[in-house]
């Protein structure tokens, strides 16, 4: 099944086949009134019939497509059903039942890889789209389904290949052809890392945009921590009340910050008690932010800095962001929105708000992004994955080995060494280099009918 299933939902659902038995399977199962023609690209109108009793389970839609014109460049059979559980399940024990198997996760992309339809970066740029959480994430997704990152990566191979072949052709026939200038060499070699390493640098962003942050929101008891969530989630998510402890438990919420997903954590104040619930909410608050990938502390700026919240800091683990926020701006008499640095912002503060009123919103909203490593997405184009990221990093290490060797003025044998290397680790980036284990784990985690 090609499409989600769940009862009462969806209107529409598809059962996809591909391979060299798909066009009998679809004729078996499918009768087509009249004089419709069974050709390539063309949709037909009918029923899907159990060929054992006859028996009508579905009307339906079937769309042809033959190799190499679809997807995986097999011949492609889907039926279009209605939606829901029953009637596309019916349909798909009839096709298992004629002679096909249920795909793995990511086997139609997969096969379309391999016979030559997709590059591996248009593959994963595929799997990204399905689980894209921001519009931005989708747009930067289908940069790579466009192929961006692909011509990217084959035009840096490329430069490296021509580099390679001047370098071997020196090692085999130096006395038959001219000199080889190595300090040009070795400023093409210099120029390609450089690129490498900017692309490995907007990896990060990339990941932002693809995976989000999980931010903790942590703070003394009725500091504001519910009623900052609600104003950022724009919604009321958590009950607000003047009484400390409220919140007894982890609150999550979702929302989408310049195009980065983020995941609020409401947490439990954490404080001495002798309630046994409240006990448990405040374990699950130090659980919270010991994996958080930001925490944003927030304290009241009407009772100033206390040695409650100096305790709370020291809890923050070492190395994740924190932003210090000063909220109740208007009950201390503090402009809301100030930013460290600023006359009437008492230290330790970053900056200040007013959860209530909803001043300082955007400040805030600025900071925390920055806080996380979020610069600038305007002019991402394109963002390496961690497995690309790693393979790029690699690709780099490889060329400054060679500018190593190109210093110590070695033969150029030896800077043919590392020069391969790179040239492989960008081969594996796109597919040209790259082993079926790898494949396996890069199509595994993506879902199945995909």
């Amino acid at each position: 099944m090609a499409t989600a299933v769940a009862p009462g939902q969806g209107s529409v659902a598809i059962v996809r086949i591909s391979g060299p038995r798909a066009l009998a399977i679809g004729r078996t199962l499918f009768a087509a009134p009249g004089r419709q023609q069974w050709e390539s690209h063309r949709v037909l109108y009918g029923h899907v019939v159990d060929p054992a009793s006859g028996e009508r389970v579905d009307e339906a839609l079937l769309l042809l497509m033959q190799a190499p014109r679809s997807f995986t460049r097999e011949d492609v059979v889907e039926l279009h059903c209605h939606g829901g559980l029953v009637a596309v399940r019916r349909v798909l024990e009839l096709v298992l039942a004629a002679g096909a198997r249920r795909a793995l996760p990511g086997e139609f992309s997969q096969r379309a890889f391999l016979n030559g339809r997709l590059d591996l970066t248009r593959a994963e740029a595929i799997g990204e789209m399905v689980s894209a959480r921001s519009r931005r994430a989708a747009q930067l997704a289908m940069a790579g389904i466009d192929g961006g990152l692909q011509r990217r990566m084959v035009a840096l191979r490329g430069r490296l290949l021509d580099q390679l072949a001047e370098l071997e052709a020196r090692v085999d026939f130096e006395e038959d052809l001219p000199p080889l200038d190595g300090a040009a060499v070795a400023a093409e070699l210099a120029a390609v890392r450089s690129e490498l390493e900017q692309l490995v640098a907007e990896a990060r962003q990339g990941e932002l945009l693809r995976e989000g942050l999980r931010v903790a929101i942590v703070g003394r008891p009725n500091v504001g921590k519910s009623s900052l969530l609600n104003r950022l989630s724009r919604r009321e998510r958590a009950i607000v009340t003047d009484l400390p402890g409220t919140t007894r438990d982890l609150l999550e919420s979702e929302l989408v910050l310049d195009g980065v997903p983020l995941t609020l954590l409401d947490t439990a104040g954490i404080r001495p008690t002798s309630d046994r619930v409240e006990q448990l909410g405040i374990a699950r608050s130090r659980e919270a932010l010991a994996a958080a990938d930001a925490v944003l502390l927030l304290f009241d700026l009407a009772a100033g800095w206390t040695a409650d919240d100096e305790v709370l800091r020291q809890q923050v683990p070492a190395g994740v962001p924190l932003l210090l926020v000063g909220n109740k701006a208007d009950a201390a008499g503090i402009p809301a929105g100030l930013e460290t640095g600023a006359a009437a912002l008492p230290p330790p503060a970053d900056l200040s708000l007013s959860a209530l009123s909803g001043e300082g919103l955007a400040a805030l909203e600025a900071a925390l992004l920055r806080c996380c490593g979020a610069g600038p997405l305007e002019g991402l184009q394109v963002a390496l994955n961690q497995r690309q990221r790693d393979l790029a990093a690699a690709a780099a290490a490889s060329l400054e080995r060679a500018l190593t060797a190109a210093e110590q003025q070695l033969p150029w044998d030896f800077w043919t060494i590392d020069l391969r290397a790179a040239v492989r680790s960008l081969g594996a980036i796109t597919g040209e280099e790259v082993s079926e284990a790898v494949l396996d784990r890069v199509f595994a985690r993506f879902c199945i009918g995909k």
